[in-house]
C-alpha cells in the first residue's frame, strides 16, 4: 500500500516537472521573468513532492504483529553498556547506552475514518534508541544517551508535519509507539515487537528474563 502511495507521489512530481519545463520551454518568452518564475517554482514543488515520496517510502506497513529487530546488551563499566540492534532486515547497528534502563521509540501514522474501513494499515518507522537511569537524582545529574535508530533524513517530516496540524486532518493521527523502558542486563537479549497499539518487547534468554523478574 506505502509503495503505491510513493508511486502516486513520484507520478504528481513528474506532472510538476512536465509543468514546469512547458513554462519554461514553450512559445514566446513574453513576461519571460513571470514565466520563469512559475517554471521554477513548479520544479521546485516537484522537489518537495519528491522528498516527501522519500519520507512516505522509510514508513513501513503494519498488518499484523511481528518482530522489528533485536537488542542485546554488554555492560562495559556500571550504567554503560554496548548496545546492538539488529533490525527485521538483519541490519546491525551498535550504540554505547548510559543508565540503567533502555527504551525503543517509533513513530507511527494511524489512519482513521473512510481510509481505515478501505483497510489501509498504520504505517511505522523506528526512531530512537535511548538509556535512562533509575533514581531521579542520576536522571537530572548524570550524562544521558540517546540514539537515532532510522537514519531517514530528507529534509522533509511528514510525520512531524502531521503531528503539528493533526487537529485539522481527521484521516491521520502521527504518534508515538514506545516500547517500555526495560532494565540493561550484561549478556541480556530481547525482542522488540510492533503491534497496533506500539511497540513491546520480550525476553529472549535468561540474563534477560532474570533482570526483568528483578525489576518487577
Amino acid at each position: 500500500m506505502y509503495i503505491a502511495i510513493t508511486f502516486f507521489i513520484a507520478i504528481l512530481a513528474l506532472l510538476f516537472v512536465f509543468w514546469g519545463a512547458r513554462v519554461l520551454l514553450g512559445g514566446s518568452w513574453f513576461l519571460g521573468f513571470l514565466r520563469g518564475s512559475m517554471g521554477l517554482l513548479l520544479f521546485a514543488a516537484a522537489l518537495w513532492v519528491v522528498l516527501v515520496a522519500a519520507d512516505v517510502y522509510s514508513y513501513r506497513n503494519l498488518a499484523v504483529e511481528h518482530s522489528v529487530g533485536v537488542v542485546s546488551f554488554r555492560k562495559i563499566t556500571e550504567q554503560q553498556f554496548e548496545v546492538k540492534f539488529a533490525d527485521e532486515d538483519g541490519i546491525a547497528q551498535k550504540f554505547e547506552l548510559l543508565g540503567d534502563q533502555w527504551q525503543l521509540d517509533a513513530r507511527m501514522l494511524k489512519w482513521q475514518g473512510p481510509l481505515a474501513r478501505w483497510g489501509i494499515q498504520p504505517a511505522y518507522r523506528l526512531d530512537r534508541l535511548s538509556g535512562r537511569y533509575l533514581t531521579l537524582q542520576d536522571e537530572r545529574t548524570r550524562e544521558r544517551s540517546v540514539h537515532e535508530i532510522s537514519g531517514a533524513n530528507y529534509g522533509v517530516d511528514v510525520w512531524r508535519f502531521v503531528r503539528n496540524i493533526e487537529q485539522r486532518l481527521p484521516f491521520v493521527d502521527a504518534v508515538y509507539g514506545s516500547a517500555t523502558f526495560l532494565p540493561m542486563e550484561d549478556g541480556a537479549v530481547y525482542d522488540v515487537r510492533m503491534s497496533q497499539s506500539g511497540l513491546l518487547a520480550r525476553p529472549l534468554n535468561q540474563q534477560a528474563t532474570t533482570a526483568l523478574d528483578g525489576w518487577q
